[in-house]
């Protein structure tokens, strides 16, 4: 989406959209994933594909606070996490996020307390912040890592057998006691 360089934090994200602090307020962007991006990001979350992302949104700038809500619309393939068939999951969420300028650099051992308006907030340094990024990350939560489908009861019986054969006592199971 952007052809912003490769920081020194690191590669450029699969869906990238830099967009400048200073001229956010009032933007409306539609972001929709192309089949590259799509690809590289099934990839990143182990999905089997992505067949649509997009993220529609309103921009408001206050100072060097940039808000953004909207909504993310995505449909993609994910692998049952028990009999692995894959199955098709859309995705229909609001979304929200706070881009605040980078303020503190913390070290990697050091604990950081968290507030309940801390988790909507995305750092950014300079004058630039990644919308593409953002969403991204956002998909990447309403991905239910546990996601079963039908065949799945199926699949545990025949792999692990029945949940009575199982557990700390199916040892004792076919134990005989002798009555005598």
């Amino acid at each position: 989406m952007s052809d912003t360089p490769i920081s020194a934090a690191g590669p450029r994200p699969e869906f990238s959209l830099s967009l400048d602090v200073r001229q956010a307020e009032g933007k409306a962007p539609h972001l929709e994933a192309g089949e590259a991006e799509r690809a590289a990001i099934a990839k990143r979350f182990s999905l089997v594909r992505i067949d649509r992302l997009v993220a529609d949104l309103e921009l408001h700038r206050q100072d060097r606070v940039v808000e953004a809500r909207g909504r993310l619309q995505a449909d993609f393939v994910q692998s049952c996490a028990v009999s692995a068939e894959d199955m098709d999951v859309s995705v229909d969420e609001p979304l929200y996020f706070r881009f605040v300028p980078e303020t503190t650099i913390y070290s990697p051992d050091e604990e950081v307390e968290l507030s309940a308006e801390d988790y909507d907030e995305i750092e950014y340094s300079g004058t630039h912040f990644d919308i593409g990024e953002a969403v991204t990350q956002s998909l990447g939560l309403a991905i239910d890592p546990f996601l079963t489908g039908p065949d799945a009861d199926t699949a545990r019986n025949t792999v692990m057998g029945k949940a009575e054969d199982q557990g700390p006592f199916a040892a004792l199971k076919g134990l005989k006691l002798d009555k005598g």
